[in-house]
């Protein structure tokens, strides 16, 4: 069986599993998702992976999805309920559950929390194309480094721009980060995948 290495994270609505598989066809992977377990097999030139996880908490199999990125295989598990999940499997001998701690509506549970004093207002559109340029780059620390700036943006923001990120980011199924709320808070954020992807909502 081939081996690679997989990470997660999470936001108020979903935990966002990704595979570490770089360059993979959309007919080569399979994703299979039921109300507490995961299972992905994909076919490699060196043996099949296979990630199959009983998973901490209870999700919504038909509001979950996943998409084939260049660099790796996405997968969004919709959260049955906002609560933090301590740990992504769930532990022998324990039942599906969820855990006292709710998070709030302005709160992302796992970003950790910048320290920050600055009162001036935030260009915004720099930040994003700053996000575009570490993306084309694609160097190996690129990925983690967007994800933190993802995370600063959220934490300096205010209200409008939190509500804007988790609108556009849940409604175009993670394909679209907005925020400018002004812009979508009365439309709906379309999917939009990045050239030569192919995003797969399971039905």
């Amino acid at each position: 069986m081939a081996q690679t290495r997989h990470d997660w994270y999470q936001t108020e609505s979903h935990v966002v599993v990704e595979i570490l598989l770089k360059n993979q066809k959309a007919d080569d992977v399979n994703v299979n998702f039921t109300s507490d377990t995961l299972s992905v097999t994909v076919k490699l030139l060196s043996g099949d992976y296979n990630l199959d996880l009983m998973l901490a908490h209870d999700i919504h199999p038909e509001k979950s999805s996943y998409k084939v990125l260049s660099s790796k295989i996405e997968i969004r598990l919709a959260k049955t309920q906002a609560v933090r999940w301590s740990s992504l499997v769930r532990k022998d001998g324990a039942t599906a559950g969820v855990e006292p701690k709710m998070v709030g509506p302005n709160q992302i549970s796992d970003m950790p929390r910048y320290p920050s004093s600055c009162t001036k207002a935030h260009d915004w559109d720099k930040l994003e194309k700053e996000i575009e340029r570490m993306e084309k780059e694609e160097k190996p620390e690129g990925e983690q480094a967007v994800n933190e700036l993802f995370k600063k943006i959220y934490q300096d923001g205010d209200d409008e721009v939190r509500k804007a990120m988790n609108k556009s980011f849940v409604e175009s199924g993670g394909t679209v980060l907005s925020t400018n709320w002004g812009d979508i808070s009365q439309r709906k954020v379309e999917v939009k995948p990045p050239d030569g992807t192919e995003f797969k909502k399971f039905t």
